[in-house]
């Protein structure tokens, strides 16, 4: 990532509640279908009756590698895996310097050890948009009846030093476990942090 660019998206770390209201904590979770880094068309509807958890990911952002750099977004997938449908979700433009392609994105994910249940490309920004995402990573958490039930930042350390993963609160996993131990989510919405969404 050129220095421009990475000035300009250490920038954008706060964003403002009210700018993902379009997925908010307590209503439903926007459908959508897409197409995952294989070619395979996958449809959120298909997970209903499971808790699904969307990533928004750019791995040209640094936020985003202090998660993966870390192995904090690996450990986090595969921890849940079990329990969980975990799509990453790009929504780079393709004119984006940031954009990689499907194979390209294939290869990184092997190594780096990302396990996501799939990648999905939204390079039209339609599904982002829908959501609400505005930063990479953004993070939503939706329940067995496509309802969000979190949605905002992964935890709260707002920097890409990966020293700060082991102090940090994780928002995602406390949601996660509450769910699982069948209780409400505590903390259902943050504000974002990390590098904004190259949308088209």
């Amino acid at each position: 990532m050129k220095t421009a660019s990475l000035v300009a998206t250490l920038a954008a770390v706060a964003i403002p509640l009210a700018a993902h209201a379009n997925a908010g904590a307590g209503h439903a979770a926007p459908a959508f279908t897409l197409t995952d880094i294989h070619g395979k068309t996958v449809n959120l509807a298909d997970f209903r009756g499971r808790t699904v958890v969307l990533e928004w990911n750019n791995f040209g952002c640094p936020f985003v590698e202090k998660h993966y750099g870390s192995g904090n977004m690996q450990a986090l997938q595969k921890k849940y895996g079990a329990d969980v449908v975990w799509l990453t979700v790009n929504s780079t433009s393709t004119a984006s310097p940031d954009y990689m392609k499907p194979a390209a994105v294939d290869t990184h994910l092997h190594e780096v050890g990302a396990a996501p249940a799939g990648y999905l490309m939204d390079d039209p920004g339609s599904v982002g948009r829908a959501y609400g995402a505005k930063t990479t990573p953004h993070m939503f958490v939706i329940d067995p009846k496509g309802v969000v039930v979190y949605n905002g930042a992964i935890d709260d350390k707002r920097s890409t030093n990966p020293e700060d993963v082991k102090t940090a609160r994780n928002y995602v996993a406390a949601a996660l476990d509450e769910m699982k131990a069948g209780k409400p989510v505590t903390t259902a919405t943050t504000a974002p942090y990390g590098c904004s969404v190259h949308y088209r």
